[in-house]
């Protein structure tokens, strides 16, 4: 039937020839062609193969920042590195103002005799000065005034001269302890005597002859002294 509709639509488009187009009106033989049916569609053609890659485009703007992503892992830690360039040493600080928690502990003296001692049973009074900064020695009684207390020690040397010297070191009317000398004729003879105390606040401590005036032998002049001393060991700090 292709075959017979392909010969059909031949001779509707073949040019008519001169003979026919005279004994023919023209409209009669368009007419006819025109009432023919088209032709069937004919099957799809098979799909072309594929083309070749498109140039690359150009370079896209740059895009938004993305989200954090979470925490890593702790890394493993690192070996300590070398030690440094030890550095210049700074230029030194401006000396601080002193604090107000500061206390100066410090308490002595030390003391001797212009003359030969006072009668027995009474303090001797040491009148020649030889330090009494803090003034915890009173020279007008003869004896030292515990202000800070603490541990003292406290040393005596004595010259003995004309008679026997027995001398005792109190402490706050307590006698503590005695020293005796027996004078030796045409000789000049040394007593002395040493003792650590603990001190309160108030006490106080000094030497007097003991007994009868019978020794009171104790003796000073401008080339033999006589001496009283007695100086702060450490303090009770945790009375402050």
């Amino acid at each position: 039937r292709r075959s017979s509709d392909l010969l059909i639509l031949k001779l509707c488009l073949a040019e008519p020839s001169p003979k026919d187009s005279e004994a023919s009106q023209p409209t009669e033989s368009k007419g006819s062609c025109a009432n023919w049916m088209g032709g069937s569609p004919g099957h799809p053609g098979h799909n072309g193969a594929a083309g070749r890659d498109g140039r690359d485009g150009e370079k896209g703007a740059k895009g938004d920042q993305g989200e954090l992503g979470p925490q890593g892992d702790k890394g493993v830690t690192g070996a300590p590195g070398a030690p440094g360039i030890q550095g210049l040493p700074g230029i030194p600080g401006m000396k601080g103002e002193k604090g107000e928690g500061f206390f100066n502990y410090r308490s002595s003296f030390s003391v001797g005799l212009t003359s030969r001692a006072p009668p027995p049973n009474m303090p001797i009074k040491f009148n020649k000065i030889f330090y009494n900064e803090e003034k915890h020695y009173d020279e007008s009684t003869g004896k030292f005034r515990c202000v800070i207390p603490g541990v003292y020690y406290f040393t005596y040397h004595l010259t003995v001269y004309l008679k026997d010297v027995k001398v005792a070191l109190y402490k706050s009317e307590k006698t503590i302890m005695f020293t005796f000398d027996q004078f030796q004729n045409n000789n000049v003879d040394q007593a002395s005597g040493s003792v650590l105390l603990h001190l309160k606040v108030g006490e106080e401590v000094w030497l007097q002859v003991f007994g009868e005036e019978a020794f009171g032998g104790i003796y000073a002049d401008n080339i033999n002294d006589s001496t009283f001393t007695g100086f702060l060991l450490y303090p009770d700090v945790n009375h402050y």
